[in-house]
C-alpha cells in the first residue's frame, strides 16, 4: 500500500464571515491510498480554529506513509482528527473501489435519496437578497451566520424573501446564554428550524438552560469533537452536528451516529469548506441525519471535482464505486 499527497489551495468565490473569523482561503491536501491497482481518495484542509496547517498536516503523513501497511492504534490516536479523517476517508473509497460500489452502501445506506443541502448566508451579506437569489437558484434550505448586531432582522429578511424555506441559524457560540434565549424568541414568526451552538462552548449547564427554555431545537457543534462528547450532550442539546474533519472520519462519525441515536439526538451533518472531495463521505452518509449543511464546496471560485451537484441546493451522486466523483 503506498500513501500519496498533493497540496493546494482553495479560493472562496467570496470571503466567509462568521463571529469569530473571516475567511477568503484555505489550503487543502488530497491524500491518495493505492494498493494493489486500486486507489482511495481523501482530502485535509487546515484549519485556524482546530489547530492544523499545512506543515503539521505534511509531518503526520509522512509518519503514516512510513508505517504502512499496518496502521497501528497508537499511531492512528495520535493523528490530528482532520488527518485521521482524510486517511480514513481514503481507506474506505479505496474498500468501495475494490467492492465495486458506492461508499453510501459500504456505510449502510443501500439506496441513494437525492438530499436537500443547506446554503450559508454569511455575516455581513445582505441577508434578504442573498436568501432571494439562493429560492431562485432552487435552494429550500438557508443557513444565516449570526452573532452580529442585527440578528433578528437579518433573519426575518431570509423569511420574507424565503417564505418556504427551513432556516437555520449559527452564531458560533457568539451569544451570551440571555441573549440566545431573548433572540431566539424574537425569531419565533420566523419559523427558524435549528440552532446551532447558541453559546460559546464549555459550558454544558447554560447550554442545556437553553435548550430548556427554547421553542427551536438546539444543536451542538463546537460543543462536540467526539463519540464521548455525543453520550455526555444526551439531555443537553436536542441534536450534534458531526463534522468528520472534527471526528476523524467516515469511521469515527458512525460511531457517533450510532451513539446520537441512542442519546435519542437528532444528527445535523456539518461541514467545513473544502472541495467536492472533502464533503463527499458526509454526502454518502447523508441518510442518518436531519439536517444536512454540506455547501463547503459550493462555496468555492473552482471545486477541482464534479459529481455530488449542490449547485441547486440538491446534492446528487453520479454513481459509481467510491465517492463517485471525477477531476474538473
Amino acid at each position: 500500500m503506498k500513501l500519496d499527497w498533493t497540496r493546494a489551495t482553495l479560493r472562496l468565490a467570496e470571503p466567509l464571515r462568521i463571529s469569530r473569523s473571516v475567511m477568503s482561503e484555505r489550503e487543502a491536501i488530497e491524500v491518495t491510498l493505492s494498493d494493489d491497482g486500486a486507489a482511495g481518495r481523501g482530502e485535509i484542509v487546515t484549519s485556524v480554529y482546530y489547530g492544523l496547517d499545512a506543515e503539521e498536516i505534511v509531518r503526520q503523513l509522512d509518519l503514516v506513509s512510513a508505517a504502512l501497511p499496518d496502521l497501528g492504534d497508537d499511531l492512528v490516536a495520535g493523528l490530528h482528527p482532520g488527518v485521521r479523517a482524510g486517511v480514513d476517508a481514503a481507506l474506505w473509497e479505496l474498500a468501495a473501489v475494490r467492492t465495486g460500489v458506492p461508499a453510501h452502501e459500504l456505510f449502510g445506506n443501500p439506496q441513494w435519496t437525492d438530499v436537500a443541502t443547506a446554503r450559508t448566508i454569511g455575516l455581513g451579506e445582505p441577508a434578504g437578497e442573498s436568501a432571494k437569489a439562493l429560492v431562485e437558484q432552487g435552494f429550500t434550505v438557508v443557513k444565516v451566520k449570526a452573532g452580529g448586531p442585527d440578528d433578528v432582522a437579518r433573519v426575518a429578511e431570509v423569511r420574507s424573501a424565503a417564505q418556504d424555506a427551513r432556516i437555520m441559524v449559527d452564531p458560533n457560540g457568539g451569544w451570551t446564554p440571555d441573549e440566545a434565549v431573548r433572540l431566539l424568541e424574537r425569531m419565533e414568526p420566523s419559523r427558524v428550524d435549528v440552532v446551532e451552538q447558541p453559546i460559546a462552548p464549555g459550558q454544558r449547564a447554560r447550554l442545556a438552560w437553553v435548550t430548556a427554555r427554547s421553542m427551536v431545537p438546539v444543536v451542538a457543534d463546537e460543543d462536540v469533537e467526539t463519540v464521548a462528547d455525543v453520550a455526555e450532550l444526551a439531555g443537553v442539546v436536542d441534536g450534534v452536528n458531526i463534522k468528520l474533519a472534527k471526528f476523524g472520519g467516515p469511521t469515527q462519525a458512525l460511531a457517533a451516529i450510532e451513539e446520537a441515536r441512542s442519546a435519542g439526538l437528532d444528527v445535523l451533518l456539518g461541514c467545513l469548506v473544502s472541495s467536492s472531495l472533502g464533503i463527499a463521505p458526509a454526502v454518502h452518509l447523508s441518510g442518518y441525519a436531519r439536517w444536512l449543511d454540506l455547501d463547503g464546496h459550493l462555496l468555492l471560485a473552482d471545486d477541482p471535482w464534479t459529481g455530488l451537484g449542490g449547485a441547486d441546493g440538491t446534492l446528487r451522486l453520479r454513481g459509481g464505486p467510491g465517492w463517485g466523483l471525477e477531476r474538473r
